[in-house]
């Protein structure tokens, strides 16, 4: 791939002229389909500042995340959910990310699942034709899509971009239609039917502004999920592995530029 805005962001996105841009979102919203995500801005440190002290969010000046996933780190073990949960107080049934398992036979039969979302792990194999099927781990979230359908379909405007780029509902305005849920193609959001309101990953919005990394970051006991902040124009450890590593973004297809970014990708998943 190339990289047309390395300047600002840490890897390229697909140009899409207005009318290829219109029929994609056309198709999208009547299919209930759509979004892309991985170059968000928050405030910058203040200079001599710690990033695990979580200064105050007056504290800061623009900063670019990066959000990588890398699924050949990934064993499965829920841990991410669990913080997820308890971070964000999700209530139950309910996920704002979660984790699939992929499991081919030899004859290249595929199964996947994502039992309770694999909040606890995955306990046991799937009954599969053929001996030593092979299974990898996908963790999934919100993409805090650069072109995505959730905010053009909202009747109220309640789903709304941060300055920074981050996908945020507002819930005094939400009234829970879930027209946005079903816009989603990667079925990011859920109704909170308790609340009459939508919600979603924002990855940790109320941490990463105080310089925190996402709950699910902080709690990965293998380093599979990544998120980092650099200034605009200055080298840093995630573009270099960008540049570097083959990465790939989920359903690309669709051309709504999502910011979540994954090493070790297999064709099949989808």
């Amino acid at each position: 791939m190339s990289n047309p805005r390395a300047s600002r962001g840490c890897a390229p996105h697909r140009h899409t002229d207005r009318r290829e841009f219109m029929k994609i979102t056309a198709r999208t919203v009547a299919a209930g389909v759509v979004s892309y995500s991985l170059s968000l801005r928050i405030p910058k440190l203040a200079k001599g500042t710690a990033l695990e002290s979580g200064p105050s969010a007056d504290a800061f000046e623009e900063h670019f995340c990066n959000f990588i996933v890398n699924t050949t780190k990934c064993i499965g073990c829920g841990s991410c959910v669990r913080a997820c949960r308890n971070e964000n107080h999700v209530p139950g049934g309910y996920y704002r990310t979660w984790i699939e398992r992929y499991t081919e036979s030899e004859d290249h039969e595929l199964f996947v699942d994502s039992p309770g979302g694999g909040e606890n792990g995955f306990m046991s194999a799937p009954r599969m034709k053929g001996r030593n099927p092979k299974a990898f781990f996908v963790p999934k979230l919100c993409n805090q899509c650069e072109k995505p359908a959730c905010t053009q379909v909202c009747p109220v405007s309640a789903t709304y971009y941060t300055d920074g780029g981050v996908v945020l509902v507002d819930k005094d305005r939400c009234m829970g239609c879930g027209y946005c849920v079903q816009a989603c193609p990667y079925e990011a959001r859920y109704v909170d039917h308790a609340a009459g309101t939508v919600d979603k990953c924002t990855w940790c919005y109320h941490r990463i502004t105080r310089g925190l990394p996402p709950a699910c970051v902080l709690t990965c006991p293998t380093g599979a999920r990544s998120f980092t902040t650099h200034v605009e124009g200055e080298t840093c450890a995630a573009c270099e592995l960008l540049k570097s590593e083959r990465y790939d973004v989920l359903k690309e297809e669709l051309g709504t530029d999502p910011q979540v970014y994954y090493l070790g990708f297999n064709r099949e998943v989808r």
